[in-house]
């Protein structure tokens, strides 16, 4: 990978994994489908006045609204308010990546090699873990909530591939016209009035912030520059890279919000990133003359 381009991966993956306790300030004073509610038309408007609508079926563009933004977002930044470390949401989202896969299987006959059976297993063995050693129902409820959406991430991808669509930023600023609605509803659903109430009051400098770097930081510019990868490089080049997710969004965790990790769940965090480096591991072909030979690469 061209140093630029591993500069770029190297910023992106920072992007994602500081926005998981940057959104842990915003959450302190805004409700949680409210403010990933304001994230997701911020990102929509007034942007869509001036980008042109992707040119796929615009059933792929609300579908994939929905699922991102209420399925996956809403429901990560619920995990966190009920109790979930943002660090340990930063990891236990990358689950997605073998959710993806089992959608291959299912419906695209993609064929899951062994390794990537033994990295699933040293990553459940790891998500049992860190559900035993969460302190109170509300903790484990957070979890499973991080862990649906990872399974909504994975759905968000396989609409990305039906719908094959080439133009990944417009498709991203249409579709966060969709959640809003439906992320408000599910606020005042859950919390009444009270997900509204003295909401202005809560828009401090801290929550405007965080409001800000969800959208255009988050959102806009990482992925931009994720997919610029995706479309320059094979996905076994960049994939791995985002094991870097989890490293920064633990250690800027630490930093920002002072968190601590028991030693029991440094261990489990350390069997999930082992399972997902195996479950990322590929034996690319590297073609010389007219041989073909495999030469194995491993995930860094």
């Amino acid at each position: 990978m061209h140093k630029k381009h591993l500069a770029l991966a190297l910023l992106v993956t920072f992007v994602w994994g500081l926005n998981f306790p940057i959104t842990k300030l915003g959450l302190r004073t805004i409700d949680p489908f409210v403010l990933t509610g304001i994230r997701f038309a911020l990102a929509a408007l007034p942007w869509v006045f001036f980008i042109h609508r992707p040119a796929v079926k615009f059933r792929y563009v609300a579908a994939y609204g929905v699922i991102f933004g209420l399925g996956m977002w809403g429901m990560i930044n619920y995990g966190i308010q009920v109790g979930v470390s943002p660090g340990i949401a930063s990891l236990i989202i990358q689950l997605s990546v073998f959710f993806t896969l089992g959608w291959g299987y299912l419906l695209f006959k993609e064929n899951i090699r062994r390794v990537q059976w033994i990295g699933a297993l040293l990553t459940l063995i790891g998500l049992a873990g860190i559900l035993f050693t969460q302190q109170g129902e509300h903790a484990v409820v957070g979890v499973l909530l991080i862990v649906f959406s990872a399974l909504a991430w994975s759905l968000g991808n396989v609409i990305i591939k039906l719908s094959g669509v080439k133009e990944i930023f417009s498709f991203m600023v249409w579709a966060s016209l969709f959640p809003p609605i439906p992320l408000f509803l599910m606020g005042g659903w859950l919390q009444g009035s009270t997900a509204f109430a003295h909401l202005a009051a809560s828009l401090d400098l801290t929550a405007v912030a965080s409001i800000l770097f969800q959208v255009y930081l988050a959102t806009h510019f990482a992925y931009w520059g994720w997919n610029s990868l995706l479309k320059t490089y094979p996905v076994s080049t960049v994939a791995p890279l985002s094991l870097l997710i989890p490293v920064f969004g633990i250690t800027s965790s630490m930093l920002i919000l002072d968190e601590r990790i028991a030693t029991p769940e440094l261990i489990f965090i350390a069997v999930i990133i082992i399972g997902l480096a195996v479950g990322l591991y590929r034996k690319p072909i590297v073609r010389i003359g007219s041989e073909t030979t495999v030469r194995p690469q491993k995930s860094h």
